[in-house]
């Protein structure tokens, strides 16, 4: 159900806006490192969570795009499940990011190929999250001086 250009919240009309998408990680300093040294993610708010747990927001400075990191030690209050299919990145030097998340311990899960006027890897982070990074080619360069051509 939508109104106008606005999906309809749970059918009252209201909007509910997707606020973030969560993420459980085994240690929460390396994955902080990860998207932030890595992906450029600006670590915000942090908080307890009453099962014990602990989130830390990171917010994409360019989207506004909030990933939450959630650490729960010892046993999780959920179990765990494959729902969470990869978090998407815009990224302007492909190869160049591909390198600097190895680097932090990410690993290719996809090496870089060319789909339509875009580039495309698969990488997954120290906790196996999948990570797609993508570049738009330029129509100015002619094919032979694009990255991976």
């Amino acid at each position: 159900m939508f109104v106008g250009d606005v999906a309809a919240g749970c059918g009252t009309g209201e909007q509910m806006p997707l606020e973030y998408t969560g993420i459980r990680v085994h240690e929460l300093a390396r994955s902080i490192r990860f998207y932030a040294e890595g992906l450029g993610l600006r670590p915000e708010r942090t908080g307890r969570m009453r099962a014990g747990g602990i989130w830390q927001e990171l917010r994409d400075p360019v989207s506004g795009a909030v990933l939450e990191l959630n650490y729960y030690p010892g046993d999780p209050p959920y179990r765990e499940g494959d729902e969470l299919d990869h978090l998407g990145f815009r990224v302007q030097d492909l190869d160049g990011c591909v390198a600097r998340l190895l680097a932090l311990g990410g690993r290719v899960r996809i090496p870089p190929f060319e789909e339509g006027d875009e580039r495309l890897a698969f990488v997954s982070d120290p906790d196996g999250v999948w990570v797609e990074l993508y570049e738009y080619r330029s129509e100015e360069q002619p094919p032979t001086s694009r990255p991976g051509a």
